[in-house]
């Protein structure tokens, strides 16, 4: 049974933009909570959400939502109080170009893509001022039309305005979400959070890519191991040359959250690339190269991961059968 809200007067009115596995898992979390939240998505997906609903499958307790407002337009929502920005990196041309409809005065834009550069090409159609830099934790994806699974992670959201200061509509969206199971994060500093999980994700995809080995083999082999520390310390001084402060330990703090994953585990830019999709590359490894000529850091490594992963890309997407998702 679908909780309420604690207080529906304070309900949000929603839009969630990319109902994929992280889209449908927190959009979904608010709707069964009783907040309006409309749900942008395609084909056969779209065609499920309207007939059967949202179901999610989740460690934390499954859950459908029906009927689930969705539509393939955006201009149906009207102005919200909220977009949940879920697409992948290379889709944002088209996923922002639709954001307009969506976006009065106090609407609050929270981009959760995996990489640092996602923010300012959002502001740059919608301007800096509806734009909150965030970042979720947790593993989910799509199993079908209409269907998100959540595998892992703590379900977890991290946001705040552009400068970090407290303003009304980051504290109620802050106050909502745990009455919809959601955890939240309210760190000191978003370009900080953003930055450690981009020091994260990006050596590990690059290095995973190029030597197609999961988490086990990268941090128990010698060499992987310190090519995964440095590239996390290429992307820690790039993030110093932009004046972000990362903490002092974040290296090493870092390869320890290696260490905790599980050993098969791989990166969604691994399994992409190497399946012949679209992928992340150019916001990964791609943004350290260019961010780190823009500074004047050097970046070999990251470099390296970035041209040898992008002719793995260049030829499986040109693969009988590999092809490219849409």
């Amino acid at each position: 049974m679908a909780e309420t809200v604690r207080d529906a007067g304070g309900a949000l009115k929603v839009a969630v933009v990319g109902t994929g596995g992280v889209g449908g898992y927190f959009g979904g979390r608010l709707a069964q909570a009783g907040h309006d939240v409309g749900f942008v998505a395609r084909g056969a997906h779209l065609q499920a959400l309207r007939r059967e609903g949202l179901t999610v499958e989740s460690p934390a307790g499954g859950f459908t939502v029906a009927p689930a407002r969705a539509s393939d337009d955006t201009h149906g929502f009207g102005v919200v109080d909220v977009v949940l920005l879920c697409v992948k990196t290379w889709q944002l041309p088209p996923a922002v170009a639709a954001l307009k409809p969506l976006v009065g005065p106090d609407t609050a834009v929270v981009t959760l893509q995996n990489g640092v550069e996602a923010p300012e090409q959002v502001a740059q159609e919608v301007g800096r001022d509806a734009v909150l830099p965030g970042t979720a934790k947790i593993l989910a994806h799509l199993d079908g039309p209409g269907r998100v699974r959540h595998v892992g992670g703590p379900g977890t959201l991290a946001f705040a305005e552009w400068d970090d200061r407290a303003t009304p509509r980051v504290e109620r969206l802050r106050a909502a979400l745990p009455g919809a199971g959601v955890s939240v994060t309210v760190p000191d500093d978003i370009w900080a959070e953003l930055w450690a999980k981009f020091l994260f994700v990006v050596p590990f995809g690059g290095l995973g890519t190029v030597t197609d080995a999961p988490f086990g083999v990268l941090r128990s082999r010698p060499g992987t191991r310190r090519l995964l520390a440095e590239g996390m310390t290429e992307i820690e001084r790039v993030a110093r040359a932009m004046d972000v402060r990362l903490p002092d330990d974040i290296v090493p703090r870092t390869l320890d959250f290696v260490d905790q994953q599980p050993a098969e585990g791989t990166s969604s830019l691994h399994r992409d690339i190497r399946s012949g999709r679209p992928s992340e590359l150019e916001a990964w490894n791609g943004s350290v190269v260019r961010l780190g000529a823009r500074t004047g850091t050097p970046t070999p490594v990251n470099g390296y991961f970035y041209e040898v992963a992008s002719v793995l890309a260049a030829t499986r997407a040109g693969e009988p059968g590999g092809g490219s998702a849409g």
